[in-house]
């Protein structure tokens, strides 16, 4: 496996996990911290240490995306400046310059 390969699957779980995440929150303050509710929350770290873990896991997730697409840019494996290719497809090309031929005239004017 290339190493480009390995940054784009990484990506892949990143996004993922990312999606997951978002979906999880609630702008409003329910999402899972509104499942915790009662006494079950304090044994959990609280309604807001909840958020605080939601927040700081998008962030990560977020910023984790970003450095690994721009890593991506760099391992994308590039082609070889030695391509035969390339420096074989003019060989038996014949070269010709072109004619210009002028019109004949007739004087049929008396």
């Amino acid at each position: 496996m290339s190493t480009y390969t390995i940054i784009l699957i990484l990506i892949l779980i990143v996004a993922i996990a990312l999606i997951l995440i978002v979906m999880v929150q609630n702008p409003k303050g329910g999402g899972l911290s509104s499942s915790f509710g009662g006494g079950g929350a304090q044994s959990m770290g609280g309604v807001q240490n909840t958020n605080n873990f939601l927040d700081r896991s998008t962030w990560t997730l977020a910023i984790s995306m970003f450095a690994l697409i721009l890593l991506a840019n760099f391992a994308i494996p590039r082609a070889s400046n030695n391509n035969p290719q390339l420096e074989n497809t003019l060989e038996n090309v014949i070269t010709t310059t072109p004619t210009t031929t002028v019109p004949a005239t007739t004087n049929d004017s008396i």
